[in-house]
């Protein structure tokens, strides 16, 4: 299958691309501005090929489909988070999150699911957070737009179901990525974190990998519309 992951060139998104590869699947890397980084990675992992794309600019959004085609597999991992207070948003912090993960989301579904339709099989897959269901007290704009790509995943589910094409959202939790790095690098915080996640440990990108695999295949066939979390229990 053609494979096309939103900001896979570390993290998440990185070691999902290197599991598709894996499979035997025809991948195609994605990084926002820096191609160079891109070709590297994908060079690295065996991938098909590699793109840029700033999702916070429309112009460059629409014109990814120009670049990769159609796809089997679109997989919406990036995203954008500004750590403040609630009471801290302004205008500028607000369009770019929103831009990012939602209006991106909406605007790929939009380009990549007509040929799903037509061919009558297709994947999509939204990367969410279990910012969804916590409050954390720096990230209330961040997890507004993961919900919102929820309910868009559900929405969308609904009526591309009847053509074969499947639309679902996996939300990790605390995993160790360069997002993350300043909590994991400071022992305190890292404990702080961890002594809040049942299992007891952060998870690491290869932990994300196994549910998206599987709603990318027939396995996932008769999955959709669902959100599959990933964290630990950290929600609970």
């Amino acid at each position: 299958m053609k494979v096309l992951i939103t900001g896979s060139t570390q993290g998440i998104g990185k070691a999902m691309a290197e599991a598709f590869v894996r499979r035997g699947d025809e991948v195609i890397v994605h990084c926002s501005r820096d191609l160079e980084k891109a070709e590297r990675v994908a060079n690295e992992i065996g991938a098909a090929g590699a793109v840029t794309a700033d999702l916070s600019d429309l112009s460059e959004t629409v014109a990814l489909y120009g670049k990769t085609g159609a796809v089997d597999c679109l997989i919406l991992n990036a995203s954008v988070q500004q750590k403040e207070c609630w009471e801290d948003i302004d205008d500028e912090s607000f369009a770019w999150q929103i831009n990012v993960n939602l209006r991106s989301t909406l605007k790929l579904m939009q380009l990549y699911y007509p040929a799903m339709k037509a061919a009558g099989f297709g994947r999509i897959v939204t990367i969410g957070s279990v910012n969804q269901y916590r409050q954390h007290p720096e990230l209330g704009m961040y997890a507004a737009t993961k919900c919102a790509v929820l309910s868009l995943v559900k929405n969308v589910a609904k009526f591309a179901a009847p053509y074969g094409v499947t639309v679902n959202n996996v939300a990790p939790g605390a995993i160790e990525t360069p997002r993350n790095a300043d909590v994991t690098a400071d022992p305190a915080m890292k404990a702080a974190v961890e002594a809040q996640i049942p299992m007891g440990r952060f998870g690491l990108p290869q932990d994300c990998v196994g549910a998206v695999l599987m709603l990318c295949s027939e396995a996932g066939a008769y999955i959709t519309g669902t959100d599959m979390i990933i964290d630990g229990g950290m929600r609970l």
